[in-house]
């Protein structure tokens, strides 16, 4: 570990922003019981507020000039492997601590009196799986790493199934298994990398090590195997429409804010540093997947009758963009692929809670059984339909951002590129705009709409905080982008090293 690093290692932070919720979870788990439901929703609401409160100083105290990992804390795990307990987080990693802290807040609270049957398990879940994630975000070793990201299964797994749909049996072992056949590979991978490092599982030791083409391009392979299905990439995405329209409104948003972005982050921290030869070599094929997710999942997002699908597949098209801005391997398209993931943690974490509470009121979630909600709900109307002109990338929100960058990139390594990317933002604006059309407006023909009730203290709060968030980021994206900004033109000088 460098001198510089050491330097920082006396901070706790990280460790307290990990263990902190999963002790939260640990203690609902212990002396919940469904007799004390409601003081157990207060403990899980005082946990995520305190877990959050535990990364704002990673943010106040970061040193936006370095891209070396800050917060570091290095001790001895299994010594005789070589395994470390090694965290720490740099301008890539930082602002998926601080969103999966934030958005396990709004989980908690949006399941206040909605879940009533397991609540204490229900919370711990959560908590637990919030740990799990910015474990995954702040691992500096490769081990650790995939513990934390295979640990994160088992929550998710237990969310899906136990308080999921009809169906929701089906769709967890869907979920567990398409993501953990990928993840088996990528531990090859990692047995491969230890062995030709001289024993090590440091992350940054990987990034150095010499590699012929043929140990890049299987190695890259490997990590694709997982990482594409957990984004998910087309053709690996089957599993998502499944999940989301299964689990609970606290599952899908989670899902959609913070789990697919542990794939994306994969080839950030993996993939490209790790096998940057093969990346360049397989850029054409990793870009006409982006594309392909981009135009032709936003067709099928298109002929969704459930509002859950279609957002789902909204997801799998906006992740498009986010893998298209990682392999132009260009300073713009890198940012607005990474400004990107942390909107749509905003923007589709909102959509699905927008769509739990239609489904709270009226238990369905067709497009056809709604029409005129913003004669009976306009509050809520006001909010479904600016995070829809998010969702489509309206100027001003946070979803134009990414986008738009990621567009600027696209048009700077390739014009043609750029000019489909863009001209597939069409695609966004039409299954958003159909969708708002056939829910919020028009005359009430369903008898159910007309008696609906405008939401309440609580779903305004939640609501509120993050329409904040998505309006914040879109006309102010500065924060975001100065802190990831040194990180990233390290990695692209990195990348730009052959390693032959």
């Amino acid at each position: 570990m460098m001198a510089s690093d050491m330097a920082n290692s006396s901070s706790s932070l990280l460790t307290l922003a990990i263990f902190v919720p999963i002790a939260f979870g640990a203690l609902l788990l212990a002396i919940g019981n469904e007799r004390n439901a409601s003081t157990m929703r207060w403990i899980a609401l005082i946990g995520s507020i305190v877990s959050f409160l535990i990364t704002i100083p990673l943010f106040t105290g970061f040193d936006a000039t370095s891209a070396k990992l800050q917060f570091v804390e290095y001790h001895a795990w299994v010594p005789s492997f070589k395994i470390f307990y090694h965290l720490g987080v740099d301008g890539i990693s930082l602002w998926f601590v601080l969103l999966t802290a934030f958005i396990t807040i709004i989980v908690v609270a949006a399941a206040w009196e909605v879940i009533t049957d397991r609540v204490h398990q229900y919370m711990a879940a959560f908590l637990i799986l919030s740990g799990l994630m910015i474990g995954v975000f702040a691992a500096a070793d490769g081990m650790l790493f995939y513990v934390f990201f295979e640990a994160t299964l088992i929550p998710m797994y237990i969310i899906i199934g136990v308080w999921g749909g009809p169906n929701r049996v089906y769709a967890a072992f869907k979920f567990f298994l398409y993501t953990l056949l990928g993840s088996l590979l990528t531990l090859i991978a990692f047995i491969y990398l230890w062995h030709v490092s001289g024993g090590s599982f440091s992350i940054a030791d990987w990034h150095q090590v010499k590699l012929s083409q043929t140990a890049q391009t299987l190695i890259f392979v490997a990590f694709l195997m997982a990482f594409a299905v957990k984004v998910p990439m087309w053709p690996v995405h089957t599993w998502l429409p499944d999940a989301h329209v299964e689990a609970p409104t606290g599952g899908s948003v989670v899902l959609a804010a913070i789990m697919l972005k542990l794939g994306a982050y994969g080839f950030l921290r993996f993939s490209l540093p790790i096998a940057p030869d093969a990346a360049h070599s397989l850029a054409g094929f990793m870009i006409a997947l982006s594309l392909i997710a981009v135009v032709y999942i936003g067709l099928v997002a298109l002929v969704q009758e459930d509002m859950k699908k279609l957002v789902a597949y909204s997801s799998v098209a906006h992740m498009g963009f986010v893998t298209l801005g990682f392999f132009m391997f260009n300073q713009v398209g890198v940012e607005g692929a990474i400004v990107q993931m942390v909107s749509h943690g905003f923007v589709s974490g909102a959509m699905f809670l927008c769509i739990g509470v239609l489904y709270d009121r009226v238990h369905s979630r067709k497009i056809a059984d709604y029409g005129g909600v913003v004669n009976t709900m306009p509050r809520f109307a006001t909010f479904f339909v600016l995070f829809s002109m998010a969702n489509a990338g309206l100027p001003a929100t946070s979803g134009f951002i990414g986008e738009f960058l990621v567009i600027l990139g696209a048009v700077e390594y390739n014009f043609w590129i750029g000019l489909l990317a863009a001209t597939a933002l069409i695609l966004g604006a039409s299954y958003s705009l159909w969708m708002v059309k056939r829910v919020v407006y028009g005359e009430i023909v369903h008898e159910h709409v007309r008696v609906l009730k405008d939401v309440n203290g609580r779903e305004f709060a939640i609501l509120g905080i993050m329409a904040l968030a998505v309006l914040f980021m879109g006309v102010y994206p500065k924060p975001f982008t100065d802190v990831m900004h040194v990180s990233v033109d390290a990695l692209l000088k990195h990348v730009a090293i052959s390693k032959l």
